[in-house]
């Protein structure tokens, strides 16, 4: 469905001699499969949302390829997107900040299908009626304003919004981080039901690593604009292969207090790398207890060292038994 080839995204920061580069988003690939849902992690700051809305072409691609059914739409003007904005959309982390305040919920629902003239009068009413319902609505709330609903609730009209071009591709942008424990478990469990239903595809973008191995069945990991791992969702969890993922997944608290899974954690050390004018090598390498030389000069490809388990790591395949070896990059 989607296929994302060394995708980049770069801001200019400062004028004149302090003007500077963000490599907010620095060559990442990586596909998603029609009907799947693929997690993005990260910590805060490495370019998940960025990707997110550069896929959705909200930001304009520095460089790469973003092939939509085969389709480059990287480099599509406004009037050539047209046709393909309804079938990607996207749902934003903020339930209150995406919804105009001065619209009621109706009409923040159907701004998409007024856009392309999909439905007029009664049959466009009706449709409002049936995505509220869709998302745990009633029909009265078509005539309310944003600031009359709790957040869990103006996430469910984002939801509804983002459903009402009958996209085939919706990117959630950290849909649940905002809302309360009790309430994500029921975003969530509307998220997989609305998926089997319509047959939509996910791009997933959380911090919640437990949510994520729920909900996803494949799962990226970034690290400073950099894709580190890609993996199917319990082979990932189960045996990381990259040790920022090896650090990531261990700092996942335990539900059960006697468990005291903090004597396992892998706390990082180093100097913490920046998006600005980063230096060369692998993003990581500064953290790595691992790191050797060549890691801070040549940085590493994404390879397959198991089926449908990529790493970019010149020695993941020594830090993990039972891994294929393959020829070591050299500087």
């Amino acid at each position: 469905m989607l296929e994302i080839k060394n995708l980049k995204k770069h801001f200019i920061t400062g004028h004149g001699k302090g003007r500077k580069v963000l490599t907010a988003v620095d060559g990442i690939s990586f596909s998603i499969r029609k009907g799947e849902t693929f997690g993005l992690v990260g910590e805060s700051g490495c370019g998940k949302t960025t990707a997110g809305r550069t896929i959705a072409r909200l930001y304009n691609p520095t460089d790469g390829q973003i092939l939509f059914e085969g389709v480059d739409i990287a480099k599509m003007t406004d009037r050539e997107l047209r046709s393909y904005r309804p079938k990607l959309q996207m749902i934003f982390q903020d339930p209150y900040a995406s919804l105009n305040p001065r619209m009621t919920v109706q009409d923040i629902i159907a701004e998409g299908i007024d856009t392309y003239k999909l439905a007029k009068g009664e049959e466009r009413q009706e449709r409002i009626y049936q995505l509220l319902d869709k998302v745990g609505l009633k029909r009265e709330h078509a005539t309310r304003y944003p600031h009359e609903f709790s957040g869990g609730q103006r996430q469910r009209i984002g939801i509804a919004r983002a459903l009402a071009l009958n996209p085939e591709v919706i990117v959630c942008d950290e849909p649940i981080s905002a809302l309360d424990v009790s309430i994500q478990a029921q975003v969530v469990n509307m998220l997989e039901d609305l998926q089997k239903e319509f047959n939509l595809t996910y791009l997933f973008i959380a911090h919640d690593l437990s949510m994520v191995r729920h909900i996803s069945d494949r799962i990226g990991v970034m690290y400073l604009g950099k894709m580190m791992e890609i993996a199917g969702s319990d082979d990932l969890y189960e045996e990381p292969l990259h040790p920022y993922t090896q650090s990531l997944l261990s700092s996942i608290p335990l539900a059960n207090p006697r468990q005291k899974n903090f004597l396992n954690r892998i706390m990082l050390e180093g100097e913490i790398g920046s998006p600005i004018n980063p230096k060369p090598g692998c993003r990581f390498a500064s953290r790595c207890r691992y790191a050797k030389p060549d890691c801070f000069t040549v940085s590493p490809e994404l390879r397959e060292l198991r089926p449908d388990h990529f790493v970019s790591c010149h020695y993941a395949e020594n830090l993990v038994p039972n891994v294929k070896k393959e020829e070591k990059i050299q500087p």
